[in-house]
């Protein structure tokens, strides 16, 4: 993960997108003050978003399989819709 300065960015912005894109790459742009930001693909950037949401599904998954062992489950009569309905 190559780490480049602001003005080398925004001087070859191309051949890092194409990078980014092409060779699955992830470029860090070091900036003033330590405001530093990354650049990715979409497709990486699609692809982390959905791995956090699977594992905060995971996560309440987990706290509500704890929450039936501990005995804080509540019983419920499921309610049986006509056709019709």
């Amino acid at each position: 993960m190559p780490a480049v300065n602001y003005s080398t960015i925004r001087n070859n912005l191309k051949d890092y997108c194409d990078k980014v894109t092409d060779e699955s790459e992830t470029v860090i742009v070091t900036r003033k003050h330590e405001k530093n930001v990354v650049i990715m693909s979409l497709e990486q950037y699609n692809s982390m978003m959905k791995a956090l949401r699977n594992s905060e599904y995971l996560a309440k998954i987990d706290r509500a399989y704890e929450q039936l062992e501990s005995g804080q489950g509540h019983s419920h009569d499921l309610i049986e819709v006509d056709a019709d309905e």
